[in-house]
């Protein structure tokens, strides 16, 4: 498979967007509902930097753009609303019920993934391409590894998140309510879409819909996910 270019100085690098989360982290308050979320994206980045490090990826510039420009999506919402200005729909849920007392960490953090694979990551695959000049299919195998290292994450926080021992968490109106949504699943959509993207892209007005389309749904997965709780 051919690669993509390489990546122009001007990008922001994987540090770059690290220190920001950092700061992120350290000034949230640890039981707000971006908090929880920043916590496990920062874990995820931090992830994806070693193996990038480590040679974990087939293109390693590729792997760099496509990383911080995925982050950079989710650090514009951060930005977009503390200017006082309105985000993109898949981030509204978690903003709006960051602090809301019925909400579990689980739901918080699975609702910041679900906004962030489900619209950030493809408009990410595109920016990308733009960026190095390539097609989304030259970024297929940074995609998948990216991926998966998603999926082996989004398994550990649902194990140290999940209230309640095991036994019983098959009562928990919880598990029924994170059953109904699957981050493999929401992957194979987010491709799909960039690439629908992408074919799009010399049809500006298309694309427009398209987006604003995705960018509702994926927020109304995430107003499900945050459906307040009992004790």
């Amino acid at each position: 498979m051919a690669h993509c270019e390489q990546v122009p100085a001007a990008v922001r690098t994987v540090d770059t967007v690290l220190t920001r989360m950092r700061a992120l982290d350290t000034a949230l308050p640890a039981q707000d509902g971006v908090a929880v979320f920043n916590r496990v994206y920062l874990t995820v980045t931090e992830t994806v930097d070693r193996h990038i490090d480590g040679g974990g990826f087939p293109d390693a510039r590729a792997a760099i753009a496509l990383d911080v420009r995925f982050a950079e999506r989710y650090l514009a919402a951060v930005d977009t609303l503390e200017r006082g200005h309105r985000p993109p729909a898949c981030w509204r849920p978690l903003f709006q019920f960051r602090r809301h007392p019925g909400v579990r960490p689980l739901q918080f953090a699975l609702a910041g993934i679900n906004a962030h694979i489900g619209h950030d990551l493809a408009l990410a695959v595109v920016d990308t391409c733009r960026t190095l000049g390539c097609d989304p299919l030259e970024l297929e195998d940074e995609f998948d590894r990216v991926g998966e290292l998603l999926v082996s994450l989004e398994e550990r926080v649902r194990d140290e998140l999940m209230p309640g021992p095991d036994l019983l968490q098959i009562t928990d109106p919880l598990t029924h309510l994170l059953g109904s949504w699957s981050l493999e699943r929401a992957r194979d959509a987010t491709w799909a879409a960039a690439r629908a993207l992408w074919a799009l892209r010399r049809l500006p007005d298309l694309a427009g819909e398209f987006t604003e389309r995705l960018d509702a749904a994926v927020g109304f997965a995430g107003r499900m996910l945050l459906t307040p709780l009992p004790d």
